[in-house]
């Protein structure tokens, strides 16, 4: 499994400059004045540092930017990396200054050189996001050493201190990608389950519901999804009550499809292989538990999720099949690829019956046509709450995380009616992401304020971002932990 980079923080020494293996970087203003470790790099260079912060490259480049001199004269360092950065930057541009250091060192030694500037922390976040590698299965590649990453600065103590509990959001972070990562033969139900239970280590109240128990509780809808696999179905519960003894908690749900083939509504062979990912939603969940059990959160929050395969077989459900959920309600399952509703429905259901929430926030790779409709920037927000909603896209942007609000509506919801049943798990083509939300929105009690995450198009992509490498993303660990500490601490 990944772990984040380890990265200290210590007093600067000039003298350590001229010796240092690896990489030096050395951040420059916007006018490319020389703080005392850049001078110490200059004087080392034979001014070199000084003839580039004067240079049209170094005028042209953005907040943020690096450059890198390689091979420096009287260094021994293999190169200098210039970043170019405002005395005190905000923390979107430190955190991308961060990770353009990542990307620049690969696996070498890296020295920093901070100086007394603002917002370290948050570039040392960068930094430790970007340089994230999913490489468990690869054979034949020499384990990587563990490189030095080390800060100086002129207050190593209270920098350090400050970085803490982002070191705690970036492992959950890097949990939540490794989760995403695993193909559906290692990470099976049973195993998505074990790693879960395994937070106990950390504080986290753990309760693995079985099949006998899901039955027990009339979890129709979720368990119908599972039945055609020999994976068995599992609910884990998580609990992280840190806060205030009596205040209610806030209710996270993840959709854990951990392979999504269609079911008997299969899917095209061609990109199958991705639903290895359809598991995301109760990733994002996972890592927000670890992430808020490492920096000891003063809130109390519990995570559900609900761990399926959907499967093709002689025992999986049929379209037209009529199943009913915990709240009591009948489904007619038009599609059983819209399965992750089914899951949900019941997961949420029994979270507000178990713990009377504060709020509830679901979260699954729920429909394609979400991603129709936002791309890969920006997840889909719906919700019955205005503030518990306004609150998370604050949060959201805060952390660089797109989410895009998106309409709910009676017209909407009047598209799941069924003559059979109380209801269809699908609504047709049009509006379909709404339609799966509407689906959700009639498992919500009245007096819970609730937000649904689609995110389908942000969980995995195919290109780099500012702060991961292309695949699992890990979105929504640093919006919701945000969340937390602004909404549900005390």
């Amino acid at each position: 499994m990944t772990t984040p980079a380890k990265i200290t923080f210590a007093e600067t020494d000039l003298d350590a400059i001229a010796t240092a293996p690896g990489r030096v970087a050395v951040i420059l203003d916007e006018e490319g004045k020389l703080d005392p470790g850049a001078r110490r790099v200059n004087r080392q260079t034979k001014q070199a540092l000084k003839r580039f912060a004067e240079s049209a490259r170094f005028e042209k480049m953005k907040a943020g930017d690096l450059a890198s001199l390689t091979a420096p004269v009287g260094m021994e360092a293999d190169a200098v990396d210039v970043l170019k950065l405002p005395r005190r930057p905000d923390e979107a541009t430190a955190r991308k200054a961060g990770a353009a250091l990542a990307r620049a060192r690969g696996d070498a030694d890296l020295l920093v050189l901070a100086g007394g500037r603002a917002k370290m922390d948050e570039l040392a976040l960068g930094l430790a996001l970007r340089g994230y590698e999913f490489s468990d299965h690869k054979t034949g590649k020499d384990t990587p050493r563990d490189a030095t990453l080390t800060v100086m600065c002129s207050k190593p103590d209270d920098l350090s201190a400050a970085y803490a509990p982002k070191a705690a959001v970036a492992e959950g972070v890097f949990f939540t990608r490794d989760l995403v990562s695993e193909p559906a033969n290692v990470l099976t139900t049973r195993e998505f389950a074990a790693r879960l239970e395994a937070l106990s280590g950390l504080g986290v109240e753990v309760e693995v519901l079985e099949e006998d128990k899901l039955e027990e509780l009339g979890m129709g809808a979720l368990l119908c999804v599972g039945q055609g696999s020999d994976s068995p179905s599992k609910v884990v519960v998580m609990k992280w009550m840190g806060g205030e003894k009596d205040a209610a908690p806030l209710a996270l749900v993840g959709k854990g499809v951990v392979f999504d083939t269609g079911g008997i509504s299969l899917k095209p062979a061609a990109g199958m292989e991705d639903m290895t990912m359809d598991m995301g939603g109760a990733g994002v969940v996972s890592g927000v538990m670890k992430a808020l059990a490492l920096r000891k959160a003063p809130a109390n929050v519990v995570g559900l999720v609900g761990l399926v395969e959907n499967m093709p077989s002689g025992n999986a459900t049929r379209p037209g099949d009529i199943v009913k959920s915990m709240k009591g309600d009948t489904i007619e399952v038009i599609n059983t690829d819209a399965e992750g509703r089914l899951v949900l429905c019941d997961v949420m259901w029994y979270a507000q019956e178990t713990f009377k929430p504060a709020g509830m926030i679901d979260l699954a790779t729920l429909t394609g046509a979400i991603i129709i409709g936002l791309g890969h920037d920006n997840a889909g927000v719906f919700s019955n709450d205005d503030a518990l909603c306004n609150a998370f896209l604050k949060s959201a942007a805060a952390e660089g995380e797109g989410a895009w609000r998106m309409p709910m509506g009676q017209s909407y919801d009047d598209q799941l009616k069924s003559q059979k049943a109380d209801m269809k798990n699908v609504g047709g083509r049009p509006a379909g992401s709404i339609t799966a939300a509407q689906f959700l929105g009639r498992f919500v009690k009245e007096d819970c304020p609730w937000i649904h995450l689609d995110i389908a198009g942000v969980a995995q992509v195919t290109k780099d971002t500012d702060l991961a490498p292309k695949g699992a993303t890990g979105w929504g660990v640093m919006a919701l932990d945000r969340l937390v500490r602004d909404k549900f601490e005390g």
